[in-house]
């Protein structure tokens, strides 16, 4: 993946669409959804004032972001049309999206899963990688993960009480004493990465940090650098347990490393490394097997134990940033910047089974339900697809709004899937429930 920051690509390419007779929505990257001259100069408040919206205001028709169409020079279906015309994509390899559409299946957009429930403004979930969008976990339909700024805080669904978990703007040093702990820490960790499972949470940084804190304890358990390498960014961090009921997490790095860490004894048990940067590793239901993608079109499905290649998966055109499993441990996902998700079946990996497409831009996250029913896939911006398992992944619905995406989960009992917006002025926390 890019070893820079989000600022620099606002830099380097004009992903905005041009201004509007209101100036709505100039450059989706440095300018929000709602970034303009006041339309009314009572509406435009900063966003913690902003109302948030429920199920009940966007069934007597406000929309779901608080979004004032009425009162702009522009509807939301002419918005929606110059966006999908005018957003460019991020590619490594030239013009990759163009040769993988040809191998999408078609889908019918025309299932109803998941249904809005509430907007929350307050909530404000940021992005500090523009490839990296592994910022939202859900520990329960009541409770929520996300970063914004420079904390990974915690939503209360019940309470609507927003608390700091982990302040990473300063000084951030373990409490607890672990051997090959960082006893000194870390200063102003930019935090690129981070997972939350059961009372454990994991972040990792970009230049190789891992910061890691049990939630029933005060203060910070373990530090440690995964590596000193100058291409350090830790890509992303899965939580699993292992057979015997021990806490485990895998972190992909950009210096070309998977790192196995063992959470009872706070050490690395294993290290493999491979050919170019690993974006993303998931690990099968039941431990034996892994899905690595990276800075390569090919992704790899490896024995977790040895780290010997068993497979290459062959079919993507681009660089890979997401792999998700299927709880039936036979299917998995990847994600692409060229724009699709790829379904594999390791029963015979000499193709994707299915190939589903995306909008606007990469496929930067993918979940699956805990009983396999439903993927959801994101974008980097504007969209969720969220497929029908059972029927063969030809049904889909599209959660439709506008912003960056900073990640996706859905709750551990299939009830909620919650999406991170990350906007200027439109920034929050959506929640969906199931139907």
């Amino acid at each position: 993946m890019c070893n820079y920051h989000w600022d620099h690509i606002e830099e380097e390419d004009d992903y905005g669409i041009d201004d509007t007779d209101d100036g709505m929505v100039g450059e989706h990257h440095e300018q929000g959804v709602g970034d303009s001259d006041p339309v009314d100069g009572d509406y435009w408040q900063t966003n913690d004032k902003m109302p948030d919206t429920s199920s009940v205001d966007a069934r007597k028709g406000k929309d779901i972001q608080g979004i004032p169409w009425e009162r702009l020079a522009i509807t939301r279906e002419n918005y929606r049309q110059a966006r999908l015309e005018q957003y460019k994509n991020y590619e490594n390899v030239p013009k990759s999206s163009e040769e993988a559409i040809k191998d999408c299946n078609p889908t019918e957009k025309d299932g109803m899963y998941y249904e809005f429930r509430q907007n929350t403004r307050s909530v404000e979930s940021t992005i500090l990688h523009f490839q990296l969008r592994n910022l939202v976990w859900a520990t329960s339909k009541h409770d929520v993960y996300l970063m914004s700024i420079c904390s990974i805080r915690h939503w209360s669904v019940m309470s609507g009480v927003d608390t700091e978990v982990v302040n990473i703007k300063g000084h951030v040093a373990p409490t607890e004493k672990h051997p090959r702990s960082l006893l000194e820490g870390f200063s102003q960790t930019q935090v690129s990465s981070f997972a939350v499972k059961d009372n454990l949470l994991v972040a990792g940084g970009f230049q190789g940090e891992i910061i890691c804190k049990h939630l029933d304890r005060e203060g910070i358990s373990f530090c440690c650098r995964t590596t000193y390498d100058d291409n350090a960014i830790t890509n992303a961090v899965e939580i699993f347990s292992t057979s015997s009921g021990a806490v485990h997490f895998i972190a992909s790095s950009n210096d070309s490393g998977v790192r196995d860490y063992d959470m009872e004894r706070f050490q690395l048990c294993k290290h493999f490394q491979f050919k170019w940067p690993v974006n993303h590793t998931s690990l099968s239901p039941d431990g034996k097997v892994a899905v690595i993608v990276g800075d390569d079109p090919d992704g790899l499905l490896i024995d977790a134990k040895s780290g010997e290649t068993l497979h290459s998966m062959k079919g993507h055109r681009d660089y890979s940033f997401a792999s998700a499993w299927s709880p039936d441990g036979l299917t998995f996902a990847t994600g692409n910047q060229d724009k699709t998700c790829r379904i594999w079946d390791v029963r015979n990996l000499s193709k994707s089974v299915h190939v589903l497409r995306g909008n606007l831009g990469a496929i930067q996250s993918i979940r699956f339900t805990s009983d396999g029913r439903f993927i959801s896939m994101a974008e980097p911006a504007d969209f969720v697809h969220i497929f029908d398992v059972k029927s063969d992944y030809n049904r889909r619905q599209e959660l439709d709004f506008f912003g960056e995406i900073s990640g996706m989960s859905f709750s551990p009992d299939t009830d909620a899937l919650f999406v991170g917006v990350c906007d200027r002025v439109y920034g929050s926390l959506l929640q969906f429930g199931r139907l």
